[in-house]
């Protein structure tokens, strides 16, 4: 039986993930933290498993989640975030006695997932990035400060959308907010800011053993919420060769097996792209290279059994996928240019446009979303109610 696991189920891109697994006739288990999880809802969801938390509990998820697998054997493992990517990468050898990992190992991951190690090798390799600077310390951040220009940006190593990051707009704010998110993620790198009005690209990579690319794609995006940076809430595809053979340059550097997003964003001062930072892992907007015709998980789930699969070129051009729920309505919300947009907040039916979540075939995962966003909202009132 051809069957898989596949973490955090609480997180979005694990409801395209399942659907694009199940709907091939392979048995889909998912775990995840909370029994609300929006993809249990999914028809394709054979099997439902809540395992501890892997940033509160991670000796005890692991060990959960080797004696799961060790009881009841699944091809392939799917670990689909930072969390569970950090573990099981980092226990490989434990699961892979049990289960088909389809991830690289965990040294080459970690330089993937710090985001000093990532920009260190781009500029080795020239690729162009924002101008960096590593502190080692505070006294370092003390120097920096009586020679560099703002704005600048401090941002965490190891983070995820917009978590930890700080601009600085004036530089007797620098070292104070340095030692700030220094207390919550150590060692933060400071950078040059890049002015909006340049677009922002992901470049989308699935890599064999041998570290050759099987398919890239690349997305533009159209919509972030937060409005000023985060996860796209829509985004396109689009076709940017110069930008994919970047994008395969770095990943070919790292010995890099598996899945990764690379992500650049267009300077506007000069046009050039800059790399920002590697997504090692399923990128949220995974479903858009789905409906464009590349079919990241298949792919990824065909190369973990058979050990490679075929290079793929071409896909759909102008394609958009769009998180509705509540992503985009939050953009809008929170857009000044709301009714501006374009495309259009209200263009619900466009041929064009398809949705992270939203399916005809496949519609319980939207009510589990709403469960689960209702669900943290109470908690959180709960909480404040109980605390006054």
């Amino acid at each position: 039986m051809e069957s898989v696991f596949i973490t955090d189920a609480e997180q979005r891109k694990a409801i395209p993930i399942i659907r694009s697994l199940g709907e091939k006739g392979i048995e889909v288990t998912a775990g995840g933290t909370s029994r609300l999880s929006p993809s249990f809802f999914s028809k394709y969801c054979k099997r439902r498993v809540i395992y501890p938390s892997p940033k509160r509990e991670p000796d005890d998820f692991i060990n959960f989640l080797l004696k799961y697998l060790e009881k009841f054997p699944h091809k392939v493992l799917f670990a689909i975030d930072e969390g569970t990517c950090d573990l099981v990468t980092k226990y490989i050898k434990e699961f892979s006695k049990f289960t088909i990992v389809p991830l690289p190992p965990h040294k080459v991951y970690w330089k993937a997932r710090d985001k000093g190690e990532t920009l260190k090798l781009a500029i080795k390799l020239r690729i162009t990035c924002p101008i960096t600077y590593f502190p080692k310390n505070i006294s370092e951040v003390k120097t920096l400060s009586k020679r560099l220009k703002v704005p600048l940006v401090i941002k965490p190593r190891l983070s995820s959308g917009s978590r930890g990051i700080a601009y600085v707009k004036s530089m007797d704010q620098l070292v104070s907010t340095y030692i700030k998110i220094h207390s919550q993620y150590p060692n933060p790198l400071i950078q040059e800011f890049i002015p909006n009005g340049g677009d922002t690209y992901g470049v989308e990579v699935l890599m064999n053993k041998e570290s050759e690319p099987r398919v890239v794609f690349v997305h533009r995006r159209l919509r972030e919420y937060p409005v000023n940076g985060g996860p796209s809430t829509l985004r396109e595809s689009v076709d940017y060769p110069e930008l994919a053979e970047m994008g395969v340059k770095i990943l070919r550097a790292l010995n890099w097996f598996g899945v990764a997003m690379v992500e650049f964003k267009i300077d506007p001062r000069d046009g050039i792209p800059k790399l920002m930072e590697i997504n090692p892992k399923f990128w949220g907007s995974i479903q858009l290279p789905i409906v464009s015709g590349v079919d990241f998980p298949y792919l990824l789930y065909k190369l973990a059994v058979k050990g490679d699969v075929n290079p793929i070129k071409g896909y759909k051009i102008g394609v958009m996928c769009r998180w509705l729920l509540p992503g985009d309505i939050l953009h809008f919300l929170f857009n000044k240019n709301r009714f501006n947009l374009n495309p259009s907040f209200f263009n619900f039916y466009d041929e064009n446009i398809y949705y992270d979540i939203l399916s005809k075939e496949d519609p319980g995962p939207v009510l589990g979303t709403a469960i689960y966003y209702l669900s943290k909202i109470l908690s959180q009132k709960l909480l404040r109610d109980l605390t006054r």
